[in-house]
């Protein structure tokens, strides 16, 4: 019987774990902090997966030695290593991109790819997000029931760097869709939204919509932080 982990902090990839985990086969448990992930929880439960959709932060060495462990990016490895993956490829235009299931090494979006599967960029960020969720956990059933061997990456390298909350400012110049594009992909659930500054105050847009004559956002005005 396989025995898996889902270890994420994201919420809506929490409520997607708990609709579709019934139709998993094998044993289940759901991890949502760093602080749940222990050695002692790790040997008690002795799984043959963790899965990490979204986690976002460093997993620990030993815990890479000791069992399969399985994060999915979004970007068709070796494309794309790195940091904030779907802001990088709105930025260069990019409209369907790959989600690389890898099996975690050391050395950051470098390991072996389980598989991988297409994923469209359309729509708010959040919106994206909920669709590659979707996505990951139809990957994670298909990894637990077929149990493929990861396969090296080939190819060139190309590293992303993770954006800065101060990269989400609004630019001073560009187009119509590339400002629908800089809201668009800032606009979820955790991220810090498309703003400007004017004196005290602090605009932030989210829901952006083309119009024929521009861009129409809703704005959330509050006070900067001192």
């Amino acid at each position: 019987m396989v025995r898996a982990v889902v270890a994420t902090i994201k919420p809506w990839n929490v409520d997607i774990y708990k609709k579709s985990v019934s139709r998993f086969p094998g044993d289940w448990r759901l991890v949502q902090s760093p602080e749940e992930l222990t050695a002692d929880f790790i040997d008690s439960f002795r799984p043959d997966y963790v899965f990490f959709p979204h986690w976002s932060l460093r997993v620990p060495d030993w815990l890479l030695g000791q069992t399969q462990c399985v994060c999915f990016h979004m970007t068709d490895v070796p494309f794309g290593r790195g940091g904030s993956p779907l802001q990088n490829l709105i930025v260069r235009g990019v409209s369907t991109t790959i989600v690389s299931a890898l099996k975690m090494v050391p050395q950051m979006d470098a390991g072996p790819v389980y598989l991988k599967r297409p994923l469209p960029l359309e729509g708010r960020a959040q919106d994206i997000y909920e669709r590659c969720g979707l996505l990951v956990f139809d990957m994670i059933e298909e990894i637990v029931r077929t149990k493929p061997v990861p396969v090296e990456q080939t190819g060139p390298i190309t590293v992303f760097s993770r954006r800065t909350p101060d990269e989400s400012l609004l630019p001073t110049d560009g187009n119509q869709k590339s400002l629908y594009d800089h809201i668009r992909m800032l606009d979820a659930d955790t991220y810090p939204p498309a703003f400007l500054e004017w004196g005290n105050l602090r605009l932030e847009f989210t829901h952006a919509q083309p119009e024929r004559d521009g861009v129409a956002a809703r704005v959330f005005i509050r006070r900067r932080e001192t």
